[in-house]
């Protein structure tokens, strides 16, 4: 990282040589650092300089990207925690799981341990569920073919029998559940967020401890995110085609 922040901050693509003595690093070791970034493409060398390379300028556009789309969606979010007062989540697909890049706090007293940065499986997860069963099937079943399906609690789908039936009754009624497949005591509701092309990008979801859950969920938190959803079409609408991608 030192030697990346380096040519980062060089005011011209610096050599190796160069970057020894902005480091501190003997030469064969800034040598053998900058070889492996290069081999990962997260710098580039030409004419025996160095500078960033094209992997490190898309993983720098996809954070822009998802930074748009926090930031497009921040009242509606806010709104949705104000209305539920329950936690909720903004979750992007990244393999074979979702990553939470936002998430508001519930008022009450009891906090969820999930943080920004948090991965979560697509086959346990409200928003897994709900990205995949937004999917095309073609795209869904590659998904499926090699989705690992770990037990992490005695309600998780660990069948894909079992995860096809329950992504079927996802998409005919529009939200996902986790219902204690992730964690003892928390159900969460989740929905999908599609782009103009119908793609699914992103998911949110609605998380609640069971002790606290409200007596009707269809109006307390599913028709509040089903609204959401509704009404983050047209922001998502406008954004770039790769705003929900990780």
């Amino acid at each position: 990282m030192t030697v990346l922040q380096a040519v980062a901050d060089a005011p011209q693509p610096p050599t190796a040589a160069m970057l020894a003595r902005t480091c501190g690093f003997p030469r064969p070791t800034v040598y053998r650092i900058v070889a492996a970034l290069a081999e990962q493409g997260m710098v580039a060398e030409a004419g025996g300089a160095y500078r960033l390379g094209p992997r490190l300028m898309a993983l720098a556009s996809r954070a822009w990207s998802q930074f748009d789309l926090r930031a497009a969606l921040a009242p509606d979010l806010q709104a949705l925690r104000d209305q539920t007062g329950e936690t909720v989540h903004l979750a992007v697909p990244a393999g074979a799981e979702m990553i939470y890049i936002d998430k508001l706090e519930s008022p009450g007293p009891v906090r969820m341990v999930s943080r920004v940065g948090t991965s979560v499986a697509l086959h346990s997860s409200a928003v897994g569920k709900a990205y995949l069963a937004a999917l095309d099937e073609p795209a869904r079943e590659r998904l499926l073919r090699d989705l690992p399906l770990p037990g992490r609690m005695p309600a998780t789908l660990t069948s894909l029998p079992a995860l096809r039936a329950a992504l079927g009754e996802a998409a005919s009624r529009g939200y996902a559940m986790d219902n204690e497949e992730n964690e003892a005591g928390i159900v969460c509701y989740g929905v999908a967020l599609c782009d103009a092309a119908g793609q699914p990008v992103a998911g949110v979801s609605v998380s609640t401890l069971l002790f606290r859950r409200r007596d009707d969920p269809q109006s307390a938190y599913i028709e509040p995110l089903l609204r959401l959803r509704d009404a983050a079409a047209a922001k998502l609408a406008v954004l770039p085609a790769s705003s929900g991608g990780a």
